[in-house]
């Protein structure tokens, strides 16, 4: 029965994943849904059980969903309990526990792993998984530089794998509404995008050399990073601003999502450029390794322009809002967030509105709300051949890219160009930080 089951699930994802790559939106819904019988359960692993965990709890209870969790995933006893625990208030079944990722790809009964792991792992795990079969539902950003979104692309059109990753805003219907007016000439033609986040992140502890935390697997919390010794407060949320062995910064850990929404209205992909002003300007003797602050440029072929103004640790709402999306156009402009949206014509008078019947977390650290289910039940349906993909991982890996970019401008101190074709860069110093070094036999390879 599990055999016919699997085989059942893989024909179908086969089907999607192989339309995905020739013309997948050509094709109807009612196409799909001939595609697969009542025999379509998928068996999910949900890797990573930190602050985003609480975005799984609806679309895996869901009885519309026809998912069953078959293991909770964590490199921390204590996140495996509190994992456990918090799952039984939502289903009646307890899942298996685990504390290795490789575990839960090995497990042939496993069709779907959830990667919300940290930064360093999203790639590298996500490539293992769809190796050995499974479909992966992938946190932001998908990679943790440059070339594992490469591989990520490569893997996916190898594997013919369904790879989705969190940026649930792609499924909000207030935006995809907004940016399909906006594509029909909503607002003219369309020539710049403002991607925008503010919020009050505190001071943070300096690193210093401690003991492992009882019930952590240090060795794997590290897993394709190279080996070092513990410091306090790294495996926690911390590890975003300790410097660049497991974190991406604002960029990556923020500037995604609205990123890929300025992307996603502009119609645009690589960039032929991109510079940055960026630098630590507040707490300056804390624990912080990276910018706070970020205003990045990036310049696109018909002279499209998408900029990021990032503030991690300053709350004041430039724009009105602590995140969101401004999109100018010829005739007109667009101010559009998660929330919903706001069409104004080129006199400033607005047009138009349209309020989120649902709520999805802001600023706040983890989050979840229907968006997240949304975006969640689309990857779970498009396995299954039902519906399309919102955003197919190219969308995801494309909107990270520039992320990097931004990050090794920094980095780098100094901008440069970029092939609009490839995204490559054209910079003897960025390529330097292309990829990254990694513990001997972790390198992801497709």
């Amino acid at each position: 029965m599990e055999k016919s089951r699997r085989s059942f699930i893989k024909t179908a994802a086969a089907g999607a994943a192989g339309a995905a790559l020739f013309n997948f939106n050509a094709l109807p819904a009612k196409a799909y849904s001939r595609i697969i019988g009542a025999n379509d359960r998928l068996r999910i692993g949900l890797a990573g059980l930190g602050r985003r965990m609480g975005a799984f709890y609806e679309p895996i209870a869901l009885k519309s969903s026809n998912v069953e969790l078959a293991y909770l995933c964590d490199v921390m006893k204590k996140q495996l309990e509190n994992g456990a625990a918090k799952f039984s208030k939502h289903i009646d079944y307890s899942p298996k526990l685990e504390n290795d990722i490789r575990k839960v790809i090995e497990d042939t009964s496993v069709d779907v792993l959830i990667n919300a792991t940290p930064d360093h792992w999203h790639a590298p795990g996500t490539i293992m998984a769809v190796k050995a079969g499974k479909h992966v539902y992938v946190e932001k950003p998908c990679s943790h530089n440059p070339r594992e979104g490469e591989l990520l692309m490569e893997a996916e059109k190898k594997y013919k794998k369904i790879i989705q990753m969190g940026n649930q805003q792609r499924s909000s219907p207030e935006s995809i509404e907004i940016i399909s007016e906006i594509h029909k000439g909503a607002i003219g033609s369309v020539y710049k995008a403002i991607a925008f986040y503010a919020a009050s992140r505190g001071e943070v502890p300096v690193q210093k050399k401690a003991a492992v935390p009882e019930g952590l697997d240090w060795d794997l919390f590290q897993g394709p990073a190279p080996r070092r010794a513990y410091t306090s407060e790294t495996w926690d949320y911390n590890w975003h601003w300790y410097g660049w062995n497991y974190g991406t910064a604002e960029s990556g850990n923020n500037g995604t999502h609205e990123l890929d929404v300025a992307r996603w209205a502009l119609q645009v992909n690589y960039p032929s450029s991109v510079e940055v002003e960026a630098a630590k300007r507040y707490y300056a003797n804390d624990g912080w390794e990276m910018y706070d602050t970020m205003d990045a440029t990036f310049r696109f072929q018909d002279q499209k322009v998408i900029k990021w103004d990032g503030q991690s640790r300053n709350g004041y709402k430039t724009y009105g809002s602590d995140r969101g999306t401004l999109i100018f156009g010829t005739e007109g402009s667009v101010y559009v967030d998660r929330n919903g949206y706001r069409l104004y014509g080129r006199d400033g008078k607005q047009i138009k509105s349209s309020e989120a019947k649902g709520k999805e977390a802001g600023t706040q650290l983890g989050g979840g709300g229907d968006m997240s289910t949304t975006h969640i039940v689309n990857f779970f349906q498009a396995i299954r051949g039902k519906e399309k993909q919102n955003s197919n991982i190219e969308d995801g890996a494309i909107s990270t890219h520039l992320c990097h970019l931004a990050n090794i401008s920094y980095r780098i101190g100094k901008g440069f160009k970029v092939d609009p074709k490839t995204g490559k860069a054209i910079d003897k110093d960025a390529l330097k930080l292309w990829s990254r070094q990694y513990e001997p036999g972790w390198e992801p390879k497709v």
